[in-house]
């Protein structure tokens, strides 16, 4: 074999190594890409759902307009581009020297679509009321039922939760103590293990029964709860319905809050800068007397949103707003569980809207 021929055999033998390794790492692009970049945008949305929700309980606490835009689609495309170089000599010495060179990139292309929340869709998301069946969805998925319920609720028989508050910060203190009560009661029976929810429609009607174990029946905590529904001593069946109840013991009436409505019930757990209290930014709930009111009393256990000047460094959510960051602790365990559950509850509400759940699209392009 002549010199020349040796050294195109050698040039062909390395070219088609450089191509073999090429194209690995092309085919190798695809997964690497899908295992690094999902995640990312999966963090991304969440992150983002969450800093919407915060953004906007703020703006109901300063009674500014609410506004929902929503991810429908997250596209990605990858392009992946290669080169490759040889150089050779073939001295007199009859020894071959090569200098080759290659190199490969991949450039991303990401495409958002966002869908604003507004017509139709937001009147049946936002502004109806939180259905019952989603009400025992929620129980059967683990939450705490008092947690469930004094979000979802705003009157329970002659009890109230508060009703003034699932609109703008009202004037003057809440009722809420007796309801707060009843729904601890009904807690501590399924912290024990004796309660149980199911969806009831029995004779064209529609409601929750929650049902105490019969061996409950003499607690002390069963008798007091019997007190304060109007029950005989030991009652152990009650049934919540949005329609007119009948004269059967244990049937109570209930008015269900619409998302919109717990968000403003939530949004009285912000705590506003007292440079914005004192400017008259936020209402300042007060008793007959003038004394402030503390609406810790009634949401301080499920949420609170603190705020500051500087960004925060122990937040699990926070957004910038009217010159201040407002955020949920890192460590509030019980704040972080009730925004969570409000995060299920608005994509609950979607119903049978058209899926909006954000669609990732990653093609590579080698």
């Amino acid at each position: 074999m002549t010199g020349t021929n040796m050294l195109n055999s050698k040039i062909f033998s390395i070219l088609a190594l450089i191509s073999i390794l090429f194209l690995s790492a092309c085919a190798n692009l695809g997964p690497a890409s899908l295992k690094g970049e999902r995640n990312n945008y999966n963090v991304a949305v969440q992150r983002t759902n969450d800093e919407q929700l915060l953004l906007n309980l703020v703006r109901l606490k300063y009674r500014d307009t609410p506004f929902f835009l929503e991810v429908s689609s997250v596209a990605s495309q990858f392009t992946m581009t290669t080169d490759a170089t040889v150089n050779g000599e073939l001295p007199d010495t009859g020894l071959n020297i090569f200098k080759f060179g290659g190199g490969a990139s991949y450039q991303e292309r990401p495409t958002v679509t966002y869908s604003p929340l507004q017509g139709d869709k937001f009147i049946k998301r936002v502004l109806s009321p939180v259905p019952l069946k989603t009400i025992s969805l929620l129980y059967h998925s683990g939450w705490s039922v008092e947690r469930i319920l004094r979000l979802c609720l705003q009157k329970m028989g002659t009890h109230q939760n508060a009703p003034g508050a699932s609109g703008p910060t009202p004037e003057h203190p809440p009722q809420f103590e007796g309801f707060v009560q009843v729904i601890k009661l009904f807690r501590v029976m399924q912290t024990k293990g004796v309660l149980e929810v199911a969806l009831d429609s029995s004779q064209g009607r529609s409601g929750i029964v929650l049902q105490i174990a019969d061996e409950a029946k003499d607690w002390p905590e069963v008798r007091k709860l019997s007190g304060y529904l109007g029950t005989a001593p030991g009652h152990t069946r009650y049934v919540l319905s949005n329609n007119k109840t009948t004269n059967e013991p244990g049937h109570i009436q209930i008015v269900t809050r619409s998302l919109l409505g717990i968000m403003f019930y939530l949004s009285q757990a912000v705590e506003s800068p007292e440079s914005h209290r004192k400017s008259g930014k936020v209402t300042i709930t007060r008793h007959k007397s003038g004394e402030e009111f503390d609406w810790k009393k009634v949401t301080g256990d499920l949420l609170r949103v603190h705020s500051q000047y500087l960004i925060p460094d122990t937040a699990s959510v926070a957004v910038y707003y009217r010159d201040h960051w407002f955020y949920v602790d890192d460590s509030n365990l019980s704040s972080k569980s009730t925004f969570s559950l409000l995060a299920q509850i608005f994509a609950l509400q979607a119903g049978n809207i058209k899926d909006v759940s954000p669609m990732l699209t990653l093609p590579i392009g080698g």
